[in-house]
């Protein structure tokens, strides 16, 4: 009777031993499942954030040849200008900034083109209406930090507003730039490019600037930067899935 019960007990124990690391395997197995699945759904997801960053660096070095043609283009028609220094194109992150030193558009004090200005403002006109018509024009106005002495204007903001309006004005009301296209700003003397404490500083700082403004670009860096971000964040935990 006692050999019976000892054999029953082996039994029952040998039973739970079975069941016990069934349970483990099935345990193990699907913990593994898991996180090979999680291994896969983050390739993925890095897959299809790697297509998308590609996509992204195509347009915008689109976006940069475009302006970069219009850029050549202007270099060919103000050639005069430019190697007088008193116009100088910029590749900004805001866009392509035609820069001119302010005497080159306007009398001292005041706000009214000079007519001897009219032909380089064409040439600039011909290119935004027939080369780069699908985008948006900004025209700053800049002074040096020289407060108004003899004029009728308040302060170097009003200054400033008032030369980038006439600079818009004659684009618009005598070259047919689109007006829906355009708009002025006035900046005074606090974006300086250099500083005001030298004669030839403040010279520099006298300026208008015709900006072209770059079509998306802000939007696809800022798409750029956000999957970027979240590449950094799936790979961050990556190296825990494989620890």
């Amino acid at each position: 009777m006692m050999a019976m019960n000892r054999r029953l007990v082996s039994v029952f124990v040998l039973v739970l031993a079975c069941i016990f690391l069934s349970g483990c395997s099935i345990t193990f197995q699907s913990r593994h499942k898991s996180d090979v699945d999680k291994l896969n759904e983050f390739g993925n997801e890095i897959d299809s954030l790697n297509a998308r960053l590609s996509q992204l660096q195509e347009e915008k070095q689109d976006e940069l040849s475009e302006l970069e043609k219009a850029k050549q283009l202007l270099e060919e028609k103000l050639k005069q200008e430019i190697d007088d220094k008193s116009v100088r194109l910029e590749m900004a992150q805001k866009g392509l900034a035609i820069i001119f030193l302010t005497e080159v558009l306007f009398d001292s004090g005041k706000t009214d083109i000079k007519p001897e200005a009219f032909n380089s403002l064409d040439k600039i006109a011909s290119v935004l209406k027939e080369n780069v018509e699908d985008r948006n024009i900004g025209i700053e106005g800049h002074t040096d930090n020289e407060p108004i002495k003899h004029s009728k204007w308040k302060s170097n903001w009003e200054l400033s507003t008032a030369r980038a309006t006439s600079v818009l004005h004659y684009l618009v009301d005598t070259k047919g730039i689109n007006p829906k296209r355009v708009a002025a700003i006035g900046y005074g003397e606090y974006r300086p490019v250099t500083s005001n404490d030298t004669a030839s500083g403040r010279k520099q700082n006298r300026r208008v600037e015709i900006v072209i403004l770059p079509k998306n670009m802000e939007k696809i860096q800022a798409d750029m930067d956000k999957i970027t971000q979240r590449k950094q964040h799936i790979e961050r935990q990556l190296k825990k899935y494989k620890k």
